[in-house]
């Protein structure tokens, strides 16, 4: 297992001081969003990559899981604890007000008195000091010796933890910025249908006051226009709700202005895109890890060495082998030392604190050996032995899972890049479709009817082939999860 070393983050300037004043503000102290001020970079505009970066950065989840490794810390220097000894001071100072007064036989001090007479006789001083230093130490404790090497497994497992989260809001990140492109290209192509019906409208109310067509088909054209004004707002409203989920996985104000850099319409799954398009940082991320071609028992590897989950299973049962451990050495004896070092002091009239003050020392070996404690012992063994099992299973059931996911992910970016000519080829068809219906209605041989399928036509391929995108995105994120080969995790926060 690696062990994760935190490192400076390496951000694009732009957007620098977003990320640097947000974790400042979040590890100083607990705010609201009212009370986060952002400075945005120039016209808001934000990469899929800047979006990875920011939610690395800021991501709830992950600062969680960073607020879990220093809980580990802590929990080691408990464990150490346990081993070293424990020094103890302490000082009692005693007043009598009166002496004390204890009831003697009256024979002691006179043989010729009574038998059974008693006389009073006081005992003590006006004051009394003690005080002393004293030091404790386990010699031998099998649970706690065990306890040191768990508590470094269990920082282990909060760091593999946090592997885990970063690999899940990296893909998170990926997805919300892919559902706020494909939210974008929806409203671009829903406005430039509704620009085409509105253009189609003045053309026709012109040509039916020149008396060239019927109103019959400009009534056709309004009817049509309304009813997909309110699809506009529609879309309107479903970019809006996609940046808010994708600023809050940034860590962001919900209202936080942004721009999404990119556009689906000109991604093409088929090359790599050059360093001057929009969909550079698409590209990258998507060329980050390579679909390769492996065997099922390499896959099944990678996953092991790769996925956060299956990591965190294996520390998980390491764990769980030292608890079984630690529960075993209760069957052996405790040893354990204790040294005192003391003074006393006794003395009448005025205090004068530890004058002529007696000194003793001892030193006391204790060892212990419970011999029966009812089947508690062997119950919390078994109770370990059962839990590790069941960890063995998850680890089983979750290889499966994972090996599902990436399977189906495969077969899927496969039939995906297949159908992409395919959409394209439509999308084009569909253009040139409505010029030649636009020409044959300019002509007088078409009808209004067709060029308004023409047109229906063109925003299906466009938005058949934007989805294809996305689909291809997303899955290829997915993919990249199953594998555990998630792109930028080694440019982030921390190094893995």
């Amino acid at each position: 297992m690696s062990v994760l070393t935190h490192k400076t983050i390496q951000l694009p300037f732009r957007l620098a001081a977003i990320s640097i004043l947000l974790t400042l503000v979040f590890l100083l102290r607990p705010l609201t969003a009212q009370d986060i001020t952002v400075q945005l970079p120039e016209q808001a505009r934000i990469t899929a990559e800047q979006a990875v970066q920011l939610a690395v950065a800021n991501n709830p989840d992950i600062k969680r899981a960073l607020l879990s490794i220093e809980n580990a810390d802590e929990q080691v220097r408990i464990a150490w604890s346990e081993v070293l000894p424990t020094v103890s001071s302490s000082a009692t100072y005693t007043r009598n007000i009166e002496i004390p007064v204890n009831f003697v036989p009256a024979q002691v001090f006179d043989p010729n008195a009574p038998a059974g007479e008693l006389i009073p006789l006081q005992f003590g001083t006006d004051n009394n000091w003690q005080g002393g230093v004293t030091v404790s130490q386990n010699i031998f404790r099998g649970e706690a010796i065990v306890g040191i090497s768990s508590s470094s497994l269990f920082k282990s497992a909060q760091e593999e933890s946090l592997r885990n989260v970063a690999q899940q809001v990296i893909t998170a990140a990926r997805k919300g910025f892919h559902a706020v492109l494909i939210a974008k290209e929806q409203l671009r192509l829903q406005k430039a249908v509704i620009d085409r019906l509105r253009s189609n409208l003045r053309e026709n109310r012109a040509r039916l006051r020149e008396g060239l067509i019927e109103e019959y088909d400009v009534l056709r054209l309004e009817v049509q226009l309304a009813n997909e004004e309110p699809q506009l707002k529609d879309a309107e409203l479903g970019v809006q709700e996609a940046y808010r989920s994708l600023n809050e996985i940034m860590g962001l104000p919900v209202d936080t202005p942004l721009e999404a850099v990119g556009s689906l319409s000109s991604f093409n799954l088929l090359r790599n895109g050059d360093s001057q398009n929009e969909n550079e940082s698409l590209y990258r991320l998507t060329a980050a890890t390579p679909l390769p071609d492996l065997e099922r028992q390499e896959v099944i590897d990678m996953m092991r060495n790769q996925r956060g989950d299956l990591r965190v299973l294996d520390v998980q049962n390491d764990l769980k082998d030292r608890e079984i451990l630690a529960i075993k050495s209760r069957f052996l004896p405790t040893i354990s030392a204790d040294y005192n070092l003391q003074w006393t002091a006794a003395q009448p009239g005025t205090p004068r604190p530890f004058e002529n003050s007696v000194r003793f020392q001892t030193l006391v070996l204790n060892v212990s050996l419970p011999l029966f404690t009812g089947f508690e012992r062997r119950a919390n063994l078994n109770i370990a032995q059962i839990e590790k099992r069941d960890i063995e299973v998850q680890t089983w059931a979750s290889e499966k899972t994972a090996m599902n996911e990436y399977e189906t992910t495969s077969d899927r970016l496969t039939n995906l890049r297949e159908t992409a000519d395919s959409r394209q080829f439509a999308v084009e068809e569909a253009k040139r479709g409505l010029e030649i219906a636009l020409r044959r209605y300019e002509n007088g041989v078409g009808s209004q009817l067709e060029v308004t399928e023409a047109e229906l036509q063109v925003r299906e391929a466009e938005l058949n082939y934007a989805s294809l995108v996305a689909d291809y995105l997303n899955t290829k994120a997915d993919f990249d999860l199953a594998l555990g080969l998630v792109p930028m995790i080694d440019e982030t926060d921390y190094e893995f």
